[in-house]
């Protein structure tokens, strides 16, 4: 097993989590990886270990959000952990770094050490049409923007924009506007 892998299962056994559901699926995600040491790679089948960060700009009272061009919806930044990732929450960070173009991003942490503050699970199809649909297992933080941050559009996104956190667009899922919500709380 990896040194990720043993963050992944630290880092979720180690989240109190107070909410019943969240708990269930935090349990879910512990005996897949105790099930599959791949766990966290995009290759294992059904499902797999993903890591996602909302960014938002809690002094501006907004969130960043990505149009997702496979999905189609606006989106937190996010998606699969890669071999060079030491933590669940530096994969997160470099996603939300990567997809969004702001260096100095930094992740909520309790104690000093990046929380996670929600879970999702998902169906999605990672690569090309001969791709059999999967799960992710999205493992999701919040990253705090530098302050006068300006977001750089990447290759991955469709659109990059900025929302206050009581104007989410139409096309925003239930899961992304209730981890927005968290942000905001948290923030």
């Amino acid at each position: 097993m990896t040194g990720l892998h043993h963050d992944a299962v630290r880092t979720l056994d180690a989240w109190a989590v107070a909410d019943p559901a969240q708990d269930r699926l935090r349990q879910d995600y512990l005996a897949h990886l105790a099930e599959r040491p791949d766990g966290l790679w995009r290759e294992c089948l059904p499902a797999h270990i993903t890591a996602s960060a909302v960014v938002v700009d809690p002094a501006g009272g907004r969130v960043l959000l990505t149009l997702h061009p496979k999905v189609g919806r606006w989106l937190q930044m996010g998606g699969h952990c890669e071999p060079g990732d030491a933590t669940l929450a530096a994969a997160a960070l470099r996603e939300a770094t990567e997809e969004s173009g702001i260096p100095g991003l930094t992740l909520l942490a309790d104690g000093g050490r990046p929380t996670p503050v929600k879970l999702d699970r998902h169906q999605v199809r990672c690569t090309g049409k001969d791709r059999p649909e999967n799960t992710h297992l999205d493992v999701q933080y919040v990253a705090i923007a530098p302050a006068g941050a300006r977001e750089l559009i990447s290759e991955e996104s469709l659109d990059l924009r900025w929302f206050g956190y009581d104007e989410l667009p139409g096309l925003t899922d239930g899961s992304v506007r209730t981890l927005v919500g968290l942000a905001r709380t948290l923030t």
